[in-house]
């Protein structure tokens, strides 16, 4: 649905935004791009959105080229932006009647009741939006992108701000668009969010692209395990076998960590927990875990820079 070939992006002052980026978004899919701040997810978003123009590369959405098919990419796509932009002495359904008009697309009453009922707003349908809290401008700023029953859906930063509650919400709307063959590209900041709903996580940082992989997938290949054993008294000095073997004390000083890659060969526990007993240490729980998904985002994003 999108491919990206070799796309760039630099500032008269010299700054590159896009350093050769290559990208390709199947239909129906959700990528979720990660980055920290100023690494250039939002100028992604917007050289594909026909906002910014790149300076070298390509880019097409279905098959059309973003610049000679400029007015038929910016049918096909739908972009929630950062900012809460809104008409702000204008109602819900005259602001995404007339975002249908931008478009070319006849007055639909239905649509657009349905867009607002789904977003939890057609009580608010008849209110001036500056009368609206900001969690709902967030949804209708969402509406107004998908009014136009675009086959994209951008979403840069859609739950920032937004209440645990309805940033599930939102969640479960994103699902069901992609059911209905929406491709949705959004940026996060939030992990969880991205563990949650992604098909796909890419990883930006500095405006080059790490990685694009599968999220199961890049779990799977880069997770790491701990094991923890929690000991019955705190510990300052980890003792010298126990240090040979790889162990660390956690910061509560209550634990001692064992890192080991998921893949290795299988963990004796039974022999480390008798290398701690011999250190002459008491312990009175043990427990594994493989690392999250913001553990090797933060991985990926220290050893790039």
């Amino acid at each position: 649905m999108i491919q990206i070939t070799n796309l760039r992006k630099q500032y008269a002052s010299g700054f590159v935004a896009l350093d050769d980026i290559n990208l390709t978004v199947k239909k129906g899919e959700i990528l979720a791009l990660l980055g920290p701040n100023g690494a250039g997810k939002t100028t992604l978003i917007s050289t594909i959105c026909g906002i910014v123009n790149p300076t070298s590369g390509t880019v097409s959405v279905d098959g059309f080229d973003i610049i000679k098919d400029y007015r038929k990419t910016r049918s096909l796509i739908g972009l929630v932006p950062q900012e809460l932009t809104t008409d702000a002495f204008e109602t819900p359904f005259n602001s995404l009647t007339f975002s249908r008009g931008l478009f070319g697309l006849p007055k639909n009453p239905e649509k657009v009741e349905q867009v607002l009922k789904s977003l939890s707003l057609w009580d608010k349908k008849d209110d001036r939006i500056m009368t609206l809290s900001g969690g709902m401008k967030r949804r209708l700023l969402i509406a107004k992108a998908l009014v136009h029953e675009p086959q994209v859906l951008f979403l840069d930063e859609p739950t920032a701000g937004v209440d645990v509650a309805l940033r599930q919400d939102m969640w479960r709307m994103v699902d069901g668009l992609r059911s209905e063959g929406v491709t949705i590209v959004l940026t996060t900041h939030y992990i969880e969010e991205a563990e949650a709903i992604a098909d796909r996580i890419g990883v930006i940082n500095g405006g080059k692209l790490l990685l694009v992989e599968d999220k199961d997938l890049l779990m799977a290949r880069m997770g790491q395990k701990q094991l923890k054993i929690e000991l019955t008294q705190a510990l300052d000095t980890l003792p010298a076998q126990l240090a040979q073997q790889g162990f660390v004390v956690a910061d509560d000083k209550q634990s001692i960590i064992y890192h080991y890659d998921k893949d290795a060969p299988e963990v004796d526990i039974a022999a480390l927990l008798q290398v701690v007993s011999s250190a002459g240490l008491g312990f009175k729980d043990i427990h594994t875990q493989q690392s999250s998904l913001e553990e090797i985002f933060v991985d990926l994003v220290e050893r790039a820079a």
